[in-house]
C-alpha cells in the first residue's frame, strides 16, 4: 500500500501530470486566439499603426482579452499599440494590486484611475434596482474622454459570445427591438470605435483560461450582489436550451450575422408597399426572354 501511494506521488507522475496541464493549457490558448483572431479580421478591429485601448476591469474576460491582445501584438506583422486602462469607481474593497503587479510582470502598458461613480451611482438608484445602466453611461463617458484626450483611436471591450447572444435576447423580450452588441461599433457621437476582440470566444473557455493563468480577479461589488438582474435570466434560458441542442448559442450567434429583411417585418428595411410592381416587374422579364 506504501509502494503504491509512492507510485501515485513519485516524481514521474508529477512530470506528466505537468506536461498533460501544459498541453491543455496551450490548446485552450490557441483556440481563443484563433477565435480572436478570426474575429479581428471579419471585422477589420485592428489597423496598422491604431492605439488600442484595452479596458480591464479587473474580470475574468478583461483579463483574457487583454492577455491575449498582447500576445497577439507581439507575434503580429501589424503593428498596434496597446494600453490596458482600468478605473477604480471607488467601490467598496476595491483592490488593483493584483491587477497592477500582473501589468508590471507581463511588461503590459497599463493605467489606472479614480473616478468615484460609485456614490454617484448609489445615491441616484434605488436599493434593489439594477445598477447597471447608469454605472455602465458613467463608465463610458469616463473612457471615451480619457481615449480623446490621449489620442487612443480604439477602444477594446471584453464582451465575448455569450454577451452577444444573451443581449439579443434580451433586447427581443423586454427593449421590442432586435439589437446586440456588434463586434465593431462607431459611438453615438461618432467620434470613437469600439471593438470587442471576444465576440467569436465562449465564456466557458474564458473561464478555464481565467483559471489556468490565475488571474488576480477584482470582484464587482456594486452590481455583483444584485443576484436577479435580466441577464442571468436569460443566460439560464439559453443554458437550458443548450443542454437540448449543444447548437443553439453558435446558431444564435449566426442569426446576428445571417440577417434576412424580407422575412422579418420593419418596414424601413423591406419595401412591402410596393412588392407588387416587382411581380410585374419579374414577370416582364420572364415574358422578354
Amino acid at each position: 500500500m506504501q509502494e503504491l501511494k509512492w507510485a501515485e506521488n513519485s516524481p514521474a507522475t508529477e512530470t506528466i501530470d505537468a506536461v498533460a496541464a501544459a498541453k491543455k493549457f496551450q490548446k485552450l490558448e490557441k483556440k481563443l486566439l484563433h477565435y480572436m483572431g478570426r474575429a479581428i479580421a471579419d471585422f477589420d478591429m485592428i489597423k496598422k499603426n491604431d492605439r488600442v485601448l484595452v479596458c480591464v476591469s479587473g474580470g475574468k474576460d478583461s483579463f483574457t482579452m487583454v492577455s491575449l491582445l498582447e500576445n497577439m501584438r507581439k507575434r503580429t506583422k501589424v503593428k498596434f499599440d496597446l494600453l490596458a486602462f482600468t478605473l477604480d469607481q471607488s467601490q467598496p474593497g476595491w483592490n488593483d494590486q493584483g491587477l497592477r503587479d500582473y501589468m508590471q510582470a507581463n511588461n503590459i502598458p497599463f493605467e489606472v484611475i479614480t473616478k468615484d461613480t460609485y456614490s454617484i451611482v448609489k445615491e441616484k438608484i434605488p436599493e434593489g434596482s439594477t445598477y447597471c445602466s447608469l454605472c455602465s453611461r458613467l463608465r463610458r463617458g469616463i473612457i471615451y474622454t480619457y481615449a480623446e484626450q490621449h489620442g487612443y483611436n480604439k477602444i477594446a471591450l471584453g464582451h465575448h459570445r455569450d454577451d452577444l447572444i444573451t443581449s439579443l435576447l434580451m433586447s427581443i423580450f423586454y427593449n421590442g427591438e432586435i439589437r446586440s452588441m456588434p463586434p465593431k461599433l462607431l459611438s453615438d457621437n461618432q467620434r470613437h470605435i469600439v471593438i470587442r476582440p471576444l465576440s467569436y470566444c465562449q465564456e466557458k473557455d474564458i473561464i478555464e483560461y481565467a483559471k489556468l493563468k490565475q488571474f488576480p480577479i477584482i470582484p464587482c461589488n456594486l452590481c455583483g450582489s444584485q443576484e436577479n438582474l435580466v441577464r442571468k435570466k436569460m443566460r439560464k434560458l439559453i443554458e437550458s436550451l443548450a443542454a437540448e441542442n449543444p447548437k443553439v448559442p453558435s446558431n444564435m450567434l449566426s442569426a446576428l450575422q445571417q440577417i434576412k429583411p424580407s422575412q422579418l417585418m420593419d418596414k424601413k428595411w423591406w419595401d412591402f408597399k410596393h412588392l407588387e410592381e416587382r411581380v410585374t416587374d419579374d414577370r416582364s422579364r420572364s415574358e422578354a426572354d
